[in-house]
């Protein structure tokens, strides 16, 4: 009986501090206190985050994850996120035919989407190798950007992105850089040709579920675009901060 009422005990615990830091992590809190008095540091849960919901075992690189939640965090913390909600990351150390789009409920620890995004033509075949924020570059621009408003248009319901990154991805805006719908972004190419379409620098998704992604992340949420590229982290005042952090 007594051992029954103690894990009972720590489960409450855990429950409640769970939960208490869920409640909390939208107000840009590092730190929080449960009326137990324990203290969580929200660094910490979002590292357990990527465990539970086996992040690694789909691909997502812990590097990535890291500096996403790093971003996302401090983001928050400025008050630019209008939808705190959700963190999506691309991770373009990954090839195109895996799916390396990952969007992930912050405060509900859920995994809601995880498919197959493109890269620009000119930033590489089946893997993503360079990055321009230049005027008709036809690349991809690595970093922190900040979802906009809906549209239709060209390719139909999209998503407008706002590249937060002076120099590296705020030129996207201007250069019609949008989530949108694509034939060749699918899983039937990605089996059949070993990689995906490329887009003119979007982060184009599958047209079976790009309505249901776009309508989550719309409005204010953090996207991080990540790739294993020395100029970004070096050039990156953004990314410079938060290894410094």
């Amino acid at each position: 009986m007594k051992n029954k009422i103690f894990f009972k005990r720590i489960f409450t615990l855990f429950i409640s501090g769970f939960f208490t830091v869920m409640l909390l992590s939208n107000r840009g809190i590092r730190h929080v206190t449960t009326k137990e008095g324990i203290k969580i540091n929200l660094a910490v849960a979002h590292a357990t985050l990527y465990d539970t919901l086996e992040l690694g075992n789909l691909g997502l690189s812990k590097a990535a994850y890291s500096a996403a939640v790093k971003g996302f965090d401090s983001l928050r913390n400025t008050g630019i996120l209008l939808n705190a909600k959700v963190l999506s990351i691309v991770d373009f150390s990954l090839p195109s035919n895996k799916k390396r789009l990952f969007i992930i409920d912050i405060t509900a620890g859920k995994l809601l989407f995880n498919t197959f995004v493109s890269h620009g033509r000119n930033s590489g075949k089946a893997l993503a190798t360079q990055f321009s924020n230049n005027f008709h570059s036809f690349q991809s621009s690595l970093g922190f950007y900040v979802t906009g408003q809906t549209y239709t248009g060209h390719h139909g319901f999209s998503l407008r992105l706002n590249g937060i990154e002076q120099g590296i991805n705020d030129n996207a805006f201007g250069r019609g850089i949008v989530m949108h719908a694509a034939s060749y972004v699918s899983e039937n190419s990605a089996e059949k040709m070993g990689c995906i379409g490329r887009s003119e620098g979007c982060p184009a998704i599958p047209i079976n579920m790009h309505r249901a992604v776009i309508e989550t992340i719309k409005n204010g949420s953090c996207l991080f675009l990540y790739g294993t590229d020395r100029k970004y982290i070096s050039q990156s005042k953004y990314m410079q901060k938060l290894q410094n952090a």
